[in-house]
């Protein structure tokens, strides 16, 4: 069994605490967007158009995560906190919500230079997965997102939750949604580089797939619990977001 009492902040300069999360964020978008122009850009356009739109990319990441937090997740806090909306160094942020902030981000980007949103998505969800993986990562230095109860043989004690042994649900996460979900779209990159949208419809289906899986050994939200047939609210957007992901790898795979 595996003891988990990590400190959260990695660096403390004077009276400034750089955390885990902070860095992940940080390495996360670094890293994918070095990769994305080494390796995944193909159109000269995009490719000079890329470091402008990585600005666009990280305020729709950082609104639409924190937003999505606030009224996914603990609305009812925060309307009775609303000053601490804007404590995102305390944490809460949503995947979801922060992924409804890039495709927003996107469609406005690629509209005001007269481009198809999907050219950048598809970029994006080919390079999600890596930030994702050291997002969970710091998650699970953190000690968040832990999972539940159980005795097999790589259960983690997390000092600062209790002395409980857990499955690291975080680990599970950034190895599903980061490694493998990495490999599968690399997979079928080359297969549908002339789709627009495919690439971003199969991020969609196995990202909410490995997600809704991995669900049932994590811990739900104090705040919300289970909401509907014992699903959590993780599951829930899951769901929806499948049958998003179907829809849309449906219609750009049939499109002429």
């Amino acid at each position: 069994m595996f003891i988990n009492n990590f400190d959260p902040v990695a660096l403390e300069i004077f009276s400034l605490e750089i955390r885990w999360y902070s860095l992940a964020y940080i390495v996360g978008i670094l890293s994918g967007w070095v990769i994305a122009k080494k390796l995944f850009i193909q159109k000269i356009e995009i490719k000079n158009n890329f470091d402008d739109y990585l600005t666009y990319l990280i305020i729709g990441i950082i609104l639409g995560g924190r937003l999505g937090y606030v009224f996914i997740y603990n609305l009812s806090f925060f309307v009775n906190n609303p000053l601490d909306i804007f404590k995102i160094w305390q944490g809460g942020m949503s995947f979801h919500g922060g992924l409804i902030g890039i495709i927003l981000a996107s469609i406005i980007f690629a509209k005001r230079n007269n481009e198809d949103a999907f050219l950048y998505l598809d970029i994006v969800s080919l390079v999600a997965p890596i930030g994702i993986f050291f997002g969970r990562i710091a998650n699970f230095i953190n000690s968040e997102l832990y999972g539940t109860t159980t005795n097999v043989p790589w259960a983690v004690t997390f000092i600062q939750i209790d002395n409980l042994p857990r499955h690291p649900s975080q680990l599970y996460e950034a190895l599903l949604e980061g490694v493998c979900l990495f490999l599968i779209l690399i997979y079928f990159r080359n297969k549908f580089s002339n789709k627009p949208g495919v690439i971003s419809g199969l991020f969609l289906i196995f990202y909410s797939i490995f997600r809704f899986f991995v669900e049932f050994y994590r811990i739900p939200d104090e705040q919300l619990g289970y909401i509907f047939l014992n699903l959590s609210m993780g599951q829930v957007i899951s769901l929806i977001f499948i049958l998003s992901g179907v829809l849309l790898f449906y219609f750009k795979h049939e499109a002429r």
